[in-house]
């Protein structure tokens, strides 16, 4: 029975330098898709500095700057993989990515609300334009009828 306690002695040191590892692994994997998100956003000055010819040209150009899928998607592994390393009790202190994961989160939720209302004007100002062209031609030939 003592060689059976000594084996078991080596086994869970063998499991815990491998979860050691495996917690490693898992904190690099949160950090990696966290610095793949931050860099997946948009730069202040995608979002600031929009060069068109009109409205809806500067509205599309900001709106394809506000794109978040790749954001999202790093985003969501990071969550994954933090969730994973929080239940196994992987982290020794996971203050820092839990609090990285909210601020990419908050700035994301801002990004997809700044994105719909973009989208919004950007098929209502088309609309607007064809009714304000529509209104001043019907007023432009009245004017003409009564100069007649």
């Amino acid at each position: 029975m003592g060689v059976r306690t000594t084996r078991m002695s080596q086994s869970d040191l063998s499991d815990d330098e491998l979860f050691g590892e495996a917690a490693s692994e898992i904190r690099a994997d949160v950090e990696e898709h966290l610095a793949a998100a931050r860099d997946a956003l948009p730069t202040a000055a995608a979002v600031w500095d929009v060069e068109a010819d009109n409205t809806l040209g500067v509205l599309n150009g900001l709106r394809t700057a506000l794109a978040v899928d790749e954001v999202r998607e790093h985003l969501r592994d990071a969550k994954k993989w933090f969730t994973i390393g929080e239940r196994a009790d992987a982290f020794e202190d996971a203050d820092d990515l839990e609090e990285e994961i909210e601020r990419i989160e908050d700035v994301l939720d801002d990004l997809e609300e700044v994105s719909d209302a973009v989208g919004e004007l950007a098929s209502t100002v088309p609309e607007l334009r064809g009714e304000l062209e529509e209104l001043h031609a019907e007023s432009g030939a009245d004017t003409d009828d009564e100069s007649k």
